[in-house]
């Protein structure tokens, strides 16, 4: 009887405990309701124009600025493989005295190296070509690139970058985006998630690939992806031969005034759409719809280099949109007066693994010219001031010789632990260089930069404090120096 009475009693607190847990449910489902209705009220009553999300899509978050800006825009001329600094900017006596001997192993021992170089005899290998001194400033350089030794006294040449990863596609991932972690936004998408947009019928972050010289490597989209930020800071890719941008051209049967009307329905359709759920991605498909539209007339015009003058084209050592460097370097100067932002320039040709005396002279024989000439230009055009002019690779090669079965064809192999670039514009001092690597050009011997340190310098130049730019991301604020960086002040003008 009793075991009956106590079973009653538990059967009777499960059938409460069911209905209180029941009255809850439907009390919060009725509450939910009642907040979700609100909002759809709320939203259903505001009606927001094509043009008032049009000027907040294009607005950048920092307003104002942390730093009075030196630079308006970037233009990126990134030499994809690995440039040997070596062989170009930073000449080292040892190495043409050394020439043949093994490497010190109180420099190499317990380094990083590639599988193509490590465990083997490690033999140093003299510059390919001279080296001489350019401009009033007496910079030093190799006689390889005589046209961008006449820019000597613009440029800064900074000798002791070092970065973190020794193969080419996570060196590539660390330079644009400052993480191995594939996924994260580039510095274009980082700078027009900053600053916003200056054009209306131009992208933001444009970026462009060249080829020639040997060893090009493969370039992945990732590299200019806008990773986690909102898709509207991507770059978007430029082919500088043939149809600019895939899908862009009209097809056939269909005129401007056809496609304006789809456009326009399109938006009207998704502006109701937003004014019912107040979806940012909405936003951004209206505004993605109108610059696609805009590019359609924007871009032709952009490529048709026809209306530059002949001594222009012959500065430039180009006749047209050919899918050369040089032709890519002039459209970037098109660009930067139509205010993009941020322009990226691959050239891939310099993974000199072999025949690095042949393929050295190839390859700068397609960049050179260009690289100078885009400084001059700008220059001449009063731009060079607030435009950041960068050149580098993703790291730099071995002062040792990579064998080879065939002699005088030895190359030499990746290196990390120090290497070149040059800045122009855009607040730098010119005609100076800054740091320096030991006698055989293998590690830095003073004044260290690292990528992170890079990267915040160019934020600084762009008016941005890089500590302060950040993103939220699955719960943590994340920025494009991650948790380090510092700016290297004593390059700034």
């Amino acid at each position: 009887m009793e075991l009956k009475t106590k079973f009653r009693r538990q059967e009777m607190n499960k059938i409460k405990l069911e209905e209180t847990r029941r009255e809850f449910l439907v009390r919060s489902a009725q509450g939910l309701g009642t907040m979700a209705l609100a909002s759809l009220l709320s939203s259903s009553q505001q009606t927001v124009s094509a043009e008032s999300l049009e000027a907040e899509h294009w607005r950048g978050v920092l307003d104002p600025l942390h730093f009075v800006p030196r630079a308006k825009r970037i233009i990126y001329l990134y030499q994809a493989g690995g440039p040997s600094h070596v062989d170009l900017w930073d000449y080292k006596s040892s190495l043409e005295s050394s020439h043949g001997q093994k490497m010190p192993e109180s420099l190499t021992r317990g380094q990083q190296m590639t599988t193509m170089t490590s465990g083997q005899r490690l033999t140093i290998m003299k510059p390919q070509y001279p080296f001489s001194r350019f401009g009033k400033s007496g910079q030093r350089m190799s006689t390889i690139i005589p046209h961008i030794g006449q820019i000597a006294d613009d440029i800064c040449i900074i000798r002791s970058m070092h970065t973190e990863q020794i193969n080419h596609d996570p060196a590539h991932t660390f330079m644009n985006t400052g993480s191995i972690i594939t996924g994260r936004p580039s510095m274009g998408s980082w700078l027009s998630y900053g600053l916003g947009n200056q054009s209306k019928n131009l992208p933001s972050f444009v970026v462009m690939t060249s080829h020639g010289g040997g060893g090009g490597q493969p370039i992945a989209a990732r590299q200019w992806h806008s990773g986690f930020l909102p898709g509207q800071f991507q770059g978007v890719p430029f082919q500088s031969k043939g149809s600019p941008v895939h899908y862009l051209d009209q097809p056939p049967g269909v005129t401007l005034e056809d496609q304006k009307k789809i456009v326009d329905s399109i938006r009207s359709l998704n502006l109701e759409h937003y004014d019912v759920v107040s979806d940012p991605d909405i936003v951004t498909r209206i505004n993605q719809y109108e610059m696609a539209f805009r590019m359609q007339t924007s871009v032709p015009e952009l490529m048709d280099l026809s209306e530059e003058p002949q001594y222009i084209k012959d500065m430039y050592g180009t006749e047209g949109a050919d899918g050369s460097f040089a032709a890519n370097c002039l459209l970037a100067r098109r660009m930067a007066e139509r205010g993009v932002r941020f322009i990226q320039i691959y050239h891939r040709g310099w993974d000199h693994h072999g025949s690095i005396k042949k393929k050295l002279k190839q390859v700068t024989g397609l960049v050179d010219q260009a690289s100078a000439a885009l400084v001059l230009d700008l220059k001449q055009r009063g731009m060079l001031e607030d435009t950041l002019v960068i050149w580098g690779g993703e790291f730099g090669r071995t002062p040792m010789a990579q064998p080879s079965k065939k002699e005088g064809n030895e190359g030499r192999d990746h290196h990390i632990k120090c290497f070149s670039i040059w800045l122009a514009g855009g607040g730098i001092k010119g005609g100076i260089n800054y740091g320096s690597s030991d006698d055989f050009g293998y590690d830095v011997a003073s004044d260290p930069v690292h990528v992170h340190d890079l990267h915040a310098t160019i934020l600084r130049l762009m008016g941005i404090d890089h500590k302060q730019l950040t993103y939220r991301h699955q719960g943590r604020d994340f920025r494009l120096t991650d948790v380090h960086g510092k700016v290297v002040e004593k390059i700034l003008a």
